[in-house]
């Protein structure tokens, strides 16, 4: 029996992404077998299509870091054959086989019931961007961020960005998206941003340690010279969110912002966040955090993923990239 697959192989120190058929022995190795009805497309999986050793060791490889799906075989009580499943972040698709294929074989311990209210679609297209965006909306209220509030969320064009901008607004926050796509502004706004700016209506000022207090809060993904600039301008006991490096993995400030202003800097670890936490958040997310997103997924075939990765590379990938398997 075998599987399709996208294939990621090196050749002559290139490395090289196809559409294969692969031997299903040589993955039904874990406690649950699952059949893979959708997955989505994330920047981490890009990496791994291209040999980033920072996200997968060792190739051949197939990546997808999002699955939704049913249990085909199950070795374990928690699950039987035909319930609907998620499985995101942990080590799929990093170093484990990942969702770019007809199946994928996990611990029970990775694996999620699907919520009544959600269907296999919705989950992957809410999958780790929607999850990462909902872990660090999560912390943001923990720490007094609250209806009203003034959130910046930075990169919002993308999969993490445009999902924080739709949930925040729909939680009655007054959010300013901040894009360097300047033909997106229409499209953030139907997300419900209050505001739309630049990056160079940002203000920014490298001498300063502080600067006006603009916001109470900010999700970032970027990271770098642009977290410096936000730190700068958050108000007293606010607090920023960060989850990405798109920008830089350095970040040069003082110690001002911290104990000027008593602004919280909230780390967000999607990959290794409790289980515990993980099945809450999937359960607001089916429920009383529930937006509609189909206006944030374009859905796609296995057969386009290699043009698609292509394209987030080069930044041209707007919105959630949705696949679907069977």
């Amino acid at each position: 029996m075998t599987y399709k697959a996208l294939h990621i192989e090196e050749i002559n120190g290139k490395f090289v992404k196809n559409i294969k058929e692969l031997p299903i022995k040589e993955l039904d190795t874990n406690d649950i077998l699952i059949r893979i009805k959708y997955s989505a497309l994330n920047y981490k999986d890009a990496l791994s299509s291209i040999g980033n050793r920072g996200v997968t060791r060792e190739y051949p490889h197939t990546p997808g870091i999002d699955a939704s799906g049913v249990v085909e075989r199950s070795n374990t009580d928690k699950f039987k054959i035909g319930d609907e499943v998620i499985v995101t972040s942990f080590d799929l698709g990093m170093n484990t086989n990942g969702a770019f294929s007809e199946y994928i074989s996990v611990p029970a311990n990775w694996v999620i019931p699907l919520p009544k209210t959600l269907s296999l679609k919705e989950a992957a297209t809410i999958g780790t961007a929607g999850l990462t965006a909902a872990i660090g909306i999560y912390k943001l209220i923990k720490n007094d961020q609250k209806e009203g509030n003034s959130i910046l969320v930075t990169g919002s064009t993308g999969a993490v960005g445009s999902f924080a901008v739709k949930l925040l607004a729909h939680l009655g926050f007054n959010v300013t998206a901040l894009s360097s796509k300047e033909n997106k502004k229409d499209f953030l706004l139907s997300l419900g941003a209050h505001n739309v700016i630049s990056k160079d209506e940002l203000e920014t000022h490298p001498k300063k340690p502080l600067l006006k207090e603009n916001y109470d809060g900010a999700f970032d993904v970027v990271g770098g010279e642009l977290l410096e600039n936000i730190l700068k301008q958050i108000k007293s006991e606010g607090s920023v969110a960060i989850c990405g490096l798109v920008g830089s993995h350095k970040l040069n400030t003082t110690i001002m912002p911290f104990i000027l202003r008593g602004v919280n800097l909230l780390g967000i670890n999607s990959a290794d966040f409790s289980q515990e936490l993980r099945v809450t958040l999937w359960n607001m997310l089916a429920n009383e955090w529930k937006i509609d997103i189909s206006d944030l997924s374009y859905e796609h075939t296995l057969e386009e993923l290699p043009k698609l990765i292509d394209d987030m590379l080069n930044g041209k990938s707007i919105g959630r990239k949705v696949i679907k398997i069977d």
